[in-house]
């Protein structure tokens, strides 16, 4: 069960080429200076990008790679880093993380935003036709971004988060888990176990894009998540959201404190359940943004 076989899973995925970048504008925000990028990072379609830095301080910048939520609202996109959303905390993940001294970025997934047109479930349809998961080709938009921000003078490569909220917590820690240059993750209501989810007649509760063919007959989540093992994560889920069900969330807090046990990190595990549903609550923003600065 290694990280290739699971590679080899997410379908026909582009040939890696040269990433061109076009800066559209350049503005300054409360605090931090916000960059409009357009990326070929597939050699299908450009991808939309904001890079946000502090303002007044000098880089090269440890780096957050923030994944936008789904929410059913295909809109908003990366918008949701500058602006937020109902069931985000202020300020903006955008403000917040330049604040801490980060660079972070965002791009619009496949399907929203200006990458929007067609329906999610119009390119499910599409992709698997033609051989690819449309969740292996959003990872790896997102794996190239890393690849475009690693090579910036003003990126310490070396230094590198993901998190996210829904959707963008369950890109944080696939991320991390196919990507050993992401050295912490932080994932915000995206702890689905996906036996669980079968057990409990959720799967309607989320949508197409994450579906990987054939994923079950050789991986559980708890394999996935246990490639992030030693590198510092924390999962974040409240207690009453029913799009992640307490059973797994113990369930692979169980299984990860093991793993962790065994690698000798036991400090960087941590699950927090905290209240509240599918949310960001105060409680999270602040137990994240801690453990953010301990490891980052």
């Amino acid at each position: 069960m290694s990280r290739d076989s699971l590679i080899t899973l997410l379908g026909d995925l582009p040939e890696d080429g040269p990433i061109s970048v076009e800066l559209l504008w350049c503005e300054e925000f409360d605090g931090f200076r916000l960059e409009t990028l357009l990326l070929d990072l597939n050699g299908i379609e450009r991808v939309p990008a904001y890079v946000a830095t502090p303002l007044g301080k000098q880089g090269p910048f440890p780096l957050a790679l923030f994944n936008h939520s789904h929410g059913g609202n295909y809109t908003h996109g990366r918008n949701e880093f500058i602006r937020g959303s109902s069931y985000l905390q202020q300020p903006s993940f955008a403000k917040t993380l330049t604040d801490m001294g980060y660079a972070a970025c965002c791009i619009d997934m496949w399907g929203f935003n200006e990458r929007g047109g067609k329906t999610e479930s119009e390119l499910v349809k599409e992709m698997l036709w033609q051989g690819q998961v449309m969740w292996g080709m959003m990872l790896y938009d997102n794996r190239r971004m890393l690849d475009y921000l690693c090579s910036r003078e003003d990126i310490d490569g070396s230094r590198v988060a993901t998190l996210g909220m829904s959707m963008g917590g369950l890109m944080a820690w696939w991320l991390a888990a196919l990507d050993q240059r992401i050295k912490v993750t932080i994932d915000i209501c995206g702890q689905v176990d996906a036996h669980t989810l079968i057990g409990k007649r959720g799967l309607d509760h989320h949508g197409f894009y994450s579906y990987v063919p054939g994923l079950l007959k050789t991986f559980t989540t708890l394999d996935i998540q246990k490639m992030i093992v030693p590198r510092p994560r924390m999962s974040l889920t409240g207690q009453n959201d029913r799009m992640c069900p307490i059973e797994g969330v113990r369930l692979l807090d169980q299984g990860l404190i093991e793993a962790y046990n065994e690698a000798e990190s036991p400090a960087h595990w941590r699950s927090v359940i905290a209240s509240g549903g599918h949310m960001e609550t105060m409680e999270m923003r602040a137990t994240w943004q801690t453990f953010l600065a301990q490891y980052l």
